[in-house]
């Protein structure tokens, strides 16, 4: 990787887990009733782990 993609890879793979982490993070939330400091807190911490797993099962069928 060339010192001119390293910057937008690091922006395109930031972004994607931002996605990932909004996506599931909001259905962490649709799917629970009470919505209190913990839950939120779990819902983020499961929600980071589902977007790290997301990313590296797509990156590993598209072979990136």
């Amino acid at each position: 990787m060339t010192r001119r993609t390293a910057p937008r890879a690091f922006l395109l793979a930031a972004g994607e887990l931002l996605a990932w982490w909004a996506g599931l993070a909001l259905l962490w939330l649709v799917l629970i009733t009470t919505v209190d400091t913990l839950e939120r807190i779990v819902g983020a911490s499961c929600a980071a782990a589902g977007a790290l797993a997301a990313r590296a099962g797509r990156r590993a069928v598209t072979w990136r």
